[in-house]
């Protein structure tokens, strides 16, 4: 028998505008199941009711991390509310790594991360899902891509935060095997989720997670699942050649790639970047942003997926509520009307202000959905930076900092 545990929702929303999103968000509900997979239980936090037209969010979390120290920063922020009245949203925590998670058995063999992706099927058949669009950060990111790759038919589209598609280099390795993981473990989940810069400079920040590493966290867990992420195989992807049938092992379905200025995955995600289709795929990269976007810029994020999820054929929703109110880790609030006319965008200078970014990002996914029609929401075609004479023919990979 699955576990289930319900927890209530306390309301998030305080702004007296806002009356009716307010009690509406009131009224979801958290349903915990711990899941039986071929590779053991997997701990999932249910928000919402699935609805029959259309895909759960699906949220996996990076190492160090629970779906709660990951998500709950972006997930609380009132736009999100808007989005999640419209979409159920199912959070997927690594074994062992929940909030009261029991200590493995001593010769537990944890799942490799090729393992954690299988375990994604029955997550849907428990919850009687069809497809998802995944949001995944770091190592969560590997996983939903490797689920993507494995299941195409599961996946409508992707946000991966952090991304980094290659295998671990035998340097890190090494470096790992030689410092010793229990001795230097928050160290290298510091390290691993923010940048120089932010560490050096960003001291609450800082202490707020390593505090949460060293205290909240399972150690003996958490080792078990740092050692799958560094051992993790090369996924192997590769761009298909423009103009030819698409034979290459690449994500088939819509893809956000997203990362911060002084984020230490920025070249593995612009890497990532030129392996995939370009025709389907966004670079998102966030100015005044290090490694947790969901932390550091929540309303930007939440407006490029609202964006990203438009873009998918999902337009259906009401217009989002703008912040009006400055956060201490969002420097932008996004006020105003928006226009829905394409202009045009290729004389525009490349310095927009992350307004004006996020407009071009929306505009263009509405383009090119009317370009392939209404019936193939699944495929969002975008225009590319990157170069190359053969890109120069074909549809073009979109990079836009914000």
């Amino acid at each position: 028998m699955d576990d289930i545990h319900v927890v209530e929702s306390k309301p998030l929303l305080v702004d007296r505008d806002l009356p009716g999103l307010r009690e509406a968000v009131q009224q979801l509900m958290i349903k915990e199941h711990d899941v039986e997979t071929p590779y053991g239980r997997i701990h999932c936090s249910m928000k919402g009711v699935p609805k029959a037209d259309r895909p759960v969010i699906l949220t996996f979390h990076d190492i160090g991390l629970n779906h709660k120290t990951c998500w709950n920063p972006v997930f609380s922020h009132e736009d999100m509310q808007e989005i999640m009245l419209h979409f159920a949203v199912c959070h997927v925590d690594a074994p062992g790594q929940h909030e009261g998670a029991n200590t493995f058995s001593t010769g537990y063999e944890y799942p490799s991360m090729d393992q954690l992706s299988e375990t994604l099927p029955a997550v849907l058949k428990h919850f009687g899902l069809k497809s998802v669009i995944g949001m995944g950060i770091g190592a969560g990111a590997y996983v939903l891509t490797r689920f993507a790759l494995d299941y195409p038919t599961m996946v409508e589209g992707l946000v991966l935060i952090n991304i980094n598609p290659c295998a671990e280099g035998w340097m890190d390795w090494a470096a790992h095997k030689i410092t010793g993981w229990a001795h230097d473990l928050p160290n290298m989940i510091i390290s691993h989720l923010f940048g120089t810069e932010e560490i050096h400079n960003n001291h609450d920040l800082i202490g707020t997670y390593r505090h949460h590493i060293v205290n909240d966290m399972n150690h003996y867990n958490l080792q078990h699942f740092v050692k799958s992420y560094t051992s993790r195989r090369d996924l192997e992807i590769e761009r298909p050649i423009p103009g030819s049938p698409i034979t290459a092992r690449t994500l088939k379905c819509p893809s956000l790639l997203v990362v911060g200025d002084s984020s230490p995955a920025v070249d593995a995600v612009v890497d990532c970047n030129t392996k995939l289709d370009p025709t389907r795929t966004t670079l998102l990269k966030m100015a005044d942003c290090g490694g947790l976007p969901m932390v550091d810029q929540p309303a930007k994020l939440t407006e490029a997926f609202k964006y990203f999820i438009q873009g998918m054929g999902y337009s259906n929703m009401t217009r989002l509520v703008r912040s009006r109110t400055a956060s201490g880790s969002s420097v932008t609030s996004f006020e105003g009307s928006r226009s829905r006319s394409h202009t045009n965008d290729g004389n525009r200078p490349r310095s927009h202000t992350a307004e004006q970014q996020l407009q071009q990002l929306q505009q263009q996914q509405q383009q090119q959905q009317q370009q392939r029609g209404q019936q193939q929401r699944s495929h969002v075609d975008t225009m590319d930076t990157s170069g190359g004479a053969a890109d120069q023919v074909a549809h073009k990979s979109t990079e836009v900092s914000c």
